[in-house]
């Protein structure tokens, strides 16, 4: 009795094991979405320029749609749009980013969150750089 005991309660453990270790895999090894990078850098930029924006392309690695169901920014300063129609597997689509420098000065590194339908963790997406004011940047 003792032994069919020990033998039941391993094998639930063993279960438990291969379970968790399945469910990393899957984690690992999803390649569904891939952004053509995941940051962007302004450089140094002149406050009065206006309004700057970029593109981050992404392309659906996986056998089926991908949709990017949200994107959210960390304040608004900045914006964010994208592609809203499902990506087909093999296709790309975008997450348009822009930026207002008005009233900033210094270095920034502004935060954004996709999510798609894959199931996966939410990406970070972010944009940097430093913006100086028009009298400092023409000395």
């Amino acid at each position: 009795m003792k032994k069919s005991m020990f033998l039941l309660v391993a094998c639930m453990v063993f279960g438990i094991i291969h379970a968790q270790e399945s469910a990393k895999n899957e984690e690992s090894t999803n390649t569904g979405i891939e952004f053509n990078k995941l940051v962007h850098d302004f450089g140094t930029v002149i406050e009065p320029d206006g309004i700057l924006e970029c593109d981050f392309i992404v392309t659906n690695n996986s056998d089926q749609p991908l949709v990017l169901t949200r994107v959210s920014a960390g304040c608004g300063c900045t914006v964010p749009n994208w592609t809203k129609e499902p990506i087909k597997a093999g296709e790309k689509g975008f997450v348009k980013v822009t930026f207002d420098p008005k009233g900033r000065k210094g270095n920034f590194t502004k935060s954004l969150t996709v999510y798609t339908s894959d199931d996966s963790s939410p990406t970070r997406l972010s944009v940097k750089g430093s913006i100086e004011q028009a009298s400092v940047a023409q000395k």
